[in-house]
């Protein structure tokens, strides 16, 4: 089944591009639009240290066209990293409880009170179909020998019916004969598995190359260019003069067309070998998602997301 693929990279405020790739001394409260004039998505970092106000939400519509879509990395502690009071909003620091070192301890409670902070602060982009997704990008610590997927359950559920996509960063949940029952928990939920193209390593924190999908009408994938310059400037450059098509370099391994992104409908078995869906890296990291006509979207990198239609 035929669906739209979207192109993005992880912010619009990377340093990286304020240095290299925007116009010298272009105002920062116009770096959105000239963003948005050559991307059609892009992942929002801010949210990660800090729930934004609705005013900012409603310019960062205002700034972009119709059809350009965001997707909404989730705060920090709903993905289980060490958080402090003021990164909480104003009105749920006074019963928030800390532990010894001053870190927020995360309650069911405490939980839900941040996701409603999150979808009321995010309601400008649901009202103008703007919002995509709400990215969880755990924490390599949430790891299978001291952790369940069941733990998330509350989260996902609450943002339902938007889709949460959810990137595991510990290798654990794919190996050792687990990769099966996490596919099957995310299709359950709902929740969409973010893939990663990125250098292959040994290490627990580095995911394999897995090509899945687990959510009818929304596909993830989160590439990081082998070398972030090498890879970001020649692209970079090439959007900045109007040239919207993704590239690699010849004889690079993301320069493989993304065939399965283009035409598989669902797929819950993985391709355990080099993913076959590939997005040119542009931007410190880049990121595809594919996906539904009208949308519910490296670290630093290009961003591909498709949404079946």
């Amino acid at each position: 089944m035929s669906g739209r693929i979207r192109v993005g990279t992880s912010s619009w405020a990377d340093p990286g591009f304020v240095a290299e790739w925007y116009p010298p001394r272009l105002p920062a409260r116009e770096r959105l639009s000239f963003y948005a004039e050559r991307f059609e998505a892009v992942e929002v970092n801010s949210t990660f240290y800090a729930v934004p106000g609705e005013g900012t939400v409603r310019r960062w519509v205002t700034q972009t066209p119709p059809g350009f879509t965001f997707d909404v990395k989730l705060h920090r502690l709903l993905s289980r990293h060490a958080a402090d009071l003021r990164s909480l909003p104003p009105d749920l620091r006074d019963g928030a409880e800390t532990d010894e070192r001053g870190r927020v301890r995360l309650t069911s409670e405490l939980e839900a009170s941040m996701i409603d902070a999150i979808l009321e602060a995010t309601a400008p982009l649901e009202d103008e179909r703007r919002l995509a997704t709400f990215l969880l990008q755990l924490t390599p610590a949430f790891a299978p020998r001291s952790h369940q997927l069941d733990e998330l359950a509350p989260l996902v559920e609450r943002f339902a019916p938007r889709p949460v996509a959810v990137e595991l960063r510990h290798r654990g949940w794919v190996e050792h004969g687990r990769l099966e029952d996490t596919l099957g928990w995310l299709e359950d939920h709902e929740a969409v598995f973010v893939c990663v193209d990125a250098p292959e390593a040994n290490a627990p924190t580095v995911m394999p190359p897995i090509d899945a999908v687990t959510r009818d009408n929304v596909a993830y994938l989160r590439a990081r260019p082998l070398s972030g310059r090498a890879l970001r400037l020649p692209l970079l450059r090439r959007r900045a003069a109007g040239d919207r098509r993704p590239r690699a370099r010849p004889g690079h391994p993301r320069a493989r067309r993304p065939s399965h992104v283009q035409q598989q409908p669902r797929r819950r078995r993985p391709n355990l070998g080099p993913a076959n869906a590939r997005a040119a890296g542009a931007g410190p990291g880049a990121a595809t998602r594919a996906g539904a006509a009208a949308p519910p979207r490296v670290n630093r990198g290009v961003r591909t997301r498709r949404r079946r239609g």
